[in-house]
This record gives structure tokens, sequence and C-alpha cells, in this order.
């Protein structure tokens, strides 16, 4: 991984929160508290992070402190960080008793031409507006792509989705993203059936010309049918179109990194993260 990227992704990791969250900082760790109720941005923020200027200096009792706080917030002990910015880290966080978990990251080659993937007779691609009927399912979608490691079809299908769907409208989760979308800082992109229904989602959130895909998922009983690649390219497109100069994501399976690959991404670092805490992608 270059400087340069490397820089423009620690960067990121340090703006992106802020849409959705107030700082406060503990020494060189820097923890995102979220300022209203809902997951804005997929899996936090809650979590923490070393800062730029004090990543080579955090302490035992740095991540003590900013644990201690995660407790009084009642929010999971989280934290997140680019391996190669802080590589003393990850022996204190496991002193500490927190099981770090690594997840390659790749970015896209802008040497690279992108080409649209096909979809299967009937489907559509579309970018999801606050007030986009197909909205609530598309939130849905990805408790069920992840809910079981790996790519293998599954039984969860529509049924199952428009459950979750009708819970996240009731619940208040969908009234949440509405605004995140309404000012850009969420973009979410679905696969779509004939009859509206999502079978497979992603999404991605811009900082300074740069942002991670993620939320990649596909509805288990739609999967082998290049759904996810179509909806991952379209991202790369939507965002590249939109002012984004870097883009990158991380993943947690090599055949996922090999798809990734056709597409024009190329090995850039490790993100860690506590084995245990939401996943964000």
């Amino acid at each position: 991984m270059s400087d340069s990227l490397h820089a423009r992704i620690e960067q990121y990791y340090a703006m992106v929160p802020l849409l959705f969250s107030d700082a406060e900082d503990f020494g060189p760790l820097r923890l995102f508290v979220r300022r209203k109720p809902g997951a804005p941005y997929y899996g936090g923020p809650s979590h923490a992070q070393p800062t730029a200027e004090g990543a080579s200096a955090v302490t035992a009792a740095d991540i003590a402190r900013v644990r201690a706080r995660q407790r009084e917030l009642g929010v999971v002990e989280a934290f997140e960080w680019l391996a190669e910015a802080a590589p003393r880290l990850r022996p204190l966080m496991e002193a500490d008793g927190l099981p770090v978990a690594e997840r390659p990251l790749m970015a896209w080659d802008p040497r690279q031409r992108l080409r649209p993937q096909p979809l299967p007779e009937g489907m559509t691609l579309r970018v999801l507006t606050a007030d986009d009927p197909a909205l609530p399912a598309a939130l849905a979608l990805p408790r069920l792509a992840f809910a079981k490691e790996g790519a293998a079809t599954g039984s969860a299908g529509r049924e199952e989705l428009a459950l979750i769907a009708k819970e996240l409208s009731e619940d208040g989760t969908v009234e949440a993203v509405r605004p995140t979308l309404c000012a850009g800082h969420k973009t979410l992109v679905a696969a779509l059936a004939s009859d509206g229904t999502p079978l497979a989602v992603g999404h991605y959130h811009p900082a300074n010309a740069t942002t991670e895909i993620g939320g990649i998922g596909t509805l288990p009983a739609a999967r082998r049918q290049g759904l996810a690649a179509a909806v991952t390219a379209a991202l790369v497109a939507h965002a590249r179109d939109h002012g984004v100069n870097t883009v990158f994501l991380a993943y947690a399976q090599v055949a996922v990194a090999r798809l990734y690959s056709r597409l024009g991404f190329r090995p850039a670092g490790s993100a860690l993260l506590i084995a245990n805490q939401p996943a964000r992608s």
C-alpha cells in the first residue's frame, strides 16, 4: 500500500464517524459517541481509534479509560484502527483481554476500466432515496445476508425479509436513516427484482473524496446470480461520478476477495478491530 493511499484511508477513518457522532478524546485515543439513536453508520459510531498524532503513544491506561466510558454509555467496547498506522496497539489490546480480528483491505485501482456487471433478466439496479418504497427491505436485508458466514445459497427469502422490514419500520430504524440519505452522507444501492423487492444491497459513506464500500450482501435465497458484483460495481461508479477519488473496502473471506479482485480492487493493508464488536461490512 502506498503512503498516500495509507494516509487517505487513515484520514477517512478519522473523519467519517464525525458525520454521525461527537468525539471524546482520552489522550491519544478518540471515542466516537453517537448523537442520536439508530445506526446510520454501519456498525457505529460507538468505537474508539488512535489519533494520527498519538498512534504510537497509546498506553494500557488509555485503553482502560475508554472502555470505562463505553460501559458508562452502554455501548459495545469497540475499537478499530488501521494496522499500519498503529502497529503497537494490537498487543496492548490483547494484553487487556480484547480479542483482535483482522480485516484485509482492498482499494479500487483507478487505472482499471470499470465495467457494469450483468444482472439476471428482469432485475434492475437503483440508488435508493429516502422515500423509496424499497428502503425498509433494503435496510433489513443485511441481517439475513450476514446471519451466517459463507456465500452458499440459503433458505432465507422474501417472507423473512418482509418480517424484518416491518420490524425496522416500527422501531424507528428506517426513520433514523432517511435524513442521512437526504444529506448525502449515505448512498444505498440495491439490485431489485421485477416486483421491487431488493435482493442485494450495498452502501458507502463519502468523506473528503474518499469512501469505504460496505454492507454488500445478498438475500440467501437469491445468491449465485452475480448480484453482489453488480452492486459493488454500481457503488464504485456512483462514488466516482460524485467526486470520490479513493474507494476501498474490507473483506473477511478469500472467496469474496477474488470477486473484488476481478472488479479491479487491489490489496491495501488491513484494518484491525475487536473480534466481538458489531461488524461494519
